[in-house]
Formats: C-alpha cells, structure tokens, sequence
C-alpha cells in the first residue's frame, strides 16, 4: 500500500513537471505571433539601456553608456535566436526533449555559463583584436566599440530574418576589425590574434567532426553492433555520462573556484575526474533499472541514450553562454571601461550589470525567436537519433569549453554544425563500409547504381555549400558595414 501511495505521488510529480513544460510551450507559441515577440524584445532592450543608466550613474558620458547597453542587448537577443538552437537542436530533433523543456534548460544554463565563466572571452573581444593604443583617444575607440555592436546585430539579425546559418563570433570580431581599420588603419589590428582566431574557425568544426564521429564510433563497436545490446549498454552508458560530468566538473572549478581559491589546471583535473568516477558509480544503478524488460534492439538504446543527451545539452548551453556571451557585452565592456575611470589602457573589468544584459539577452533572444531554428538544426542537415545527438552535444561542449577556457572566441555555430556533420558522414562511411562486406561475402549481388548510392547519401550536400558561403561572407560583410557605421556615428557624434 505504501508503495502504491509512493508511486502515485511521483506521477502526480511527473504531471505537473510535464504541466509546466506544457504551459511554457504554450507561452512560446503565444509570443511567436506577428509583433508580440517584437515587442517583448524591445521592451528588453528599452530595460537594458534604462539599467545602464542606473548603474552608471549621471555622468556626461551617461547616454553613451545606454545606448551602447541597448545596442549590446539587441545583440544578445540576436545571439539567442541564432546561436542557442545549435545546443538544442539535436535534442529535440531526436526526441528526447520538448521544445518546452529545452528551452527551460538552455535558459538556465545559458545564463550561468555567461555570469560564471564568461570574463576570459569578453577580454579577447574587447581588447585583443584590435590595440586601444593606436586607435587615439578615448572617444574615437568608443566609437569604434559602438559601431562593431550595431554592425554585428543588424548582421545577424539580417541573415537570421533570411535563414542564413551565420556565426554570431564571426560577425562581432569582423564589426570589431572593420570598426578598428575605419578609425586607425590596418596597424590598429592584432593581425596574429586574427591569425589565431581565423585558424580556431577552420579547426573548430573539423575538431567538433572528428571528436562527434569518433563517439559515435566508439558507441557503435561498444554497443550498437554487439550481440547483447542492452547488456553492453549498461557497462558504457554510465562511463560515457561519467565523461560529461568529469568534463563539466573539471572546467567549473577553473572557471568557478578559482575567482574563490586558487585552483591549478592539474587540480581542476583531479576534481574533474574525481567527480567524474562518483558520476559513473551513482548511474550504474540507475541505467541498470532503466534498462530492466528492454528488448534487445536499436530502438531500446533511445531510451538509455536520453539521461545523456539531456545532460550533453545543459552541458553546451552551459559553455555557449561562457563563449558567446562575449560576442554581446565585450565591446559594452569596452565602452564602460573607457568612459568610466580605467580609460583605455587599464585591463578591462567586467561590471555585473554588463554581463546581466547578455547572460538574460540570450535567454529571451532564444524564447522569442528560436525554435524554428532549433527545428531546423535538429532535422534538416541529418537525421538524429539520441545516439547520434549525444554525440553531437558532447563534441560540442568538449569543444567550446576547451575553446571558452583558452580565451578564445571560436564559433560555437562552427562547431555544432561541424559535429553534425561529422555524424552524418560518419554514419555514410560506416554504411558503405558494411555495405561492402555483405557484397563481398554474396558477390552475386548486384551493385548499387552510381545515382542511386547519391540518393541515398545521409548528409544533404546543399547544406554544406550554403553553410560554407555564409560563413566566408560573414566577416568581410560584418567588417564593411562596421567601418561605414563608425563614420556615421562619429559625424554624429562630433
């Protein structure tokens, strides 16, 4: 009796989570009509500048500060309408989250993944891609800064409004670069920061790619292809979440604890695997009862692929906003540091407030505008099971965070998207592979047509070429609006 009492107060637990998920997809059906979600976006962004105005305080540098916070606020929205369905789209194209709950996630773990471990990015966009020093004054560099922040939101904002698939990184650092060459000359740019950066955006992808198909792999020979599956599940599903925890745990304590107590890189890895092993020994039990009466097949392991998946997609939410929240509020930063006390020259101190507008930026960019995105990242490209998209996830975290830790702003769109891809080609590799093996042992069988072996291709090819022309066209484009916006606004401003 005690039991049957237990269980029904879990189900009547169950349904008023499941209600609340419900009722937020409702809601995000509701602003996703015709000029409500605009509105709620400007009413953000009118709060965000009437913030900044209180946290500056009344100076004659007050109204550049606001609408440098409301420029930095509509670039936060933008970054969450593009950026954040790279997270989730996986998830929810396999079917392992609603549209509701993913959105629940992401915005916690968006916004602490900003206010916890968003400074180291926020440096490098604000003061390693082009030299304060050379650009002059202090008020040309403001310029500078505003000129990038408008130039990267109308351009993501553009290319989101017509579906093109663009890196918010991408933008921020050409509006940066056009901003710094229109004020002082090509001198004014870090060219080997460039360099370092420009080279992040080929390995990003590839690596995102690589470390997606080689889970995929290692799923595949460990689980998918053994005579038991559900046996084989219940020894790797528990190490594989172990991964992610120790992960997780590792860049915490260097991002967290060390703004408490020092904490060294080798330190961080001992808490990381530490963590990591007792994340591993708690789940053994509970995949092991999540797998009791599951038929041996494919279609069972969905279900013990869904603890992982979901804590994959909290994991790169938590790293997108430590990585991306930069793209937003590091030329803000900027701004606050040059019209305040520290001027140009001072290490650029990150205030509270600033981070606020992109850490929540990001959250209501994906609320109000993301999931047609999420839709499109989830099922277009490839089709995702819980397996393929557990891969996908992790790849991408391992990757941002490395990336968030180095300082260095790679496109986490790049490496989600690469990822993908990496399943995708991945899966066609292994299908020809084993395709060939079965004709070598019937070599009576007849050989599969050239066009019918295209046909039958994984991955759509249209979406390579158009991802790839969108990602060369960012920057340049982004960098040509940015130098034509920094005249304006500096005949404007006198």
């Amino acid at each position: 009796m005690a039991q049957n009492d237990l269980e029904a107060r879990h189900l009547d637990t169950l349904d008023r989570d499941l209600g609340r998920f419900s009722a937020l997809e409702n809601a995000t059906a509701y602003v996703a009509r015709p000029l409500v979600a605009p509105g709620v976006a400007l009413a953000f962004v009118l709060l965000a500048g009437l913030g900044a105005m209180v946290a500056f305080g009344q100076t004659d540098n007050t109204l550049i500060v606001v609408v440098a916070a409301i420029f930095g606020a509509y670039m936060a929205l933008n970054i969450g309408a593009n950026d954040v369905a790279n997270n989730m789209g996986p998830a929810v194209g396999a079917n392992a989250l609603t549209m509701g709950g993913a959105i629940a996630i992401a915005a916690v773990f968006e916004t602490a993944g900003a206010l916890i471990a968003g400074g180291d990015v926020v440096s490098t966009i604000s003061r390693g891609i082009i030299d304060p020093q050379t650009i002059g004054t202090d008020g040309i560099f403001v310029w500078a800064m505003m000129a990038a922040l408008l130039s990267s939101a109308l351009w993501v904002n553009l290319a989101t409004w017509i579906g093109a698939p663009v890196s918010t990184t991408h933008s921020i650092v050409g509006g940066v670069m056009g901003a710094g060459i229109a004020a002082a000359g090509f001198g004014a740019v870090n060219w080997p920061t460039m360099a370092t950066i420009a080279a992040s955006w080929v390995i990003s992808p590839v690596l995102g790619g690589l470390i997606a198909a080689a889970f995929l792999w290692f799923i595949k020979a460990r689980i998918i292809y053994r005579d038991d599956k559900i046996a084989a599940a219940r020894v790797w599903v528990p190490v594989l979440i172990g991964i992610m925890a120790g992960a997780f745990a590792a860049y915490l304590a260097l991002k967290g604890l060390s703004r408490i107590i020092d904490v060294t890189f080798s330190g961080a890895l001992m808490i990381g695997a530490v963590l990591g092993l007792v994340c591993w020994i708690v789940m053994i039990p509970v995949i092991r009862r999540q797998s009791r009466g599951l038929e041996n097949r494919n279609k069972s392991l969905k279900v013990l692929f869904g603890i992982p998946l979901v804590v994959s997609a909290a994991l790169l939410s938590f790293a997108h906003g430590a990585n991306d929240v930069a793209n937003a509020v590091g030329p803000l930063a900027a701004i606050v540091q040059a019209l305040g006390s520290g001027g140009t020259a001072e290490a650029v101190a990150i205030p509270l407030w600033v981070m606020l507008i992109g850490a929540f930026g990001l959250s209501f960019g994906l609320f109000l505008f993301g999931p047609k995105l999420i839709r499109m990242v989830g099922s277009q490209i490839t089709k995702l099971n819980p397996m393929r998209a557990y891969c996908v996830s992790l790849s991408a975290a391992l990757t941002v965070i490395l990336a968030s830790w180095l300082g260095l702003p790679v496109s986490s769109t790049h490496i989600a998207v690469g990822a993908i891809f990496g399943v995708g080609f991945f899966r066609e590799w292994d299908a020809a592979r084993r395709a060939r093996a079965v004709q070598g042992q019937a070599p009576e069988r007849p050989r599969t047509a050239p066009e019918e072996r295209r046909r039958r291709k994984l991955v759509r090819r249209s979406h390579v070429l158009t991802i790839g022309a969108a990602w060369v066209v960012t920057v340049p484009a982004a960098a040509a609006l940015s130098g034509a916006l920094f005249w304006a606004l500096r005949a404007i401003g006198g």
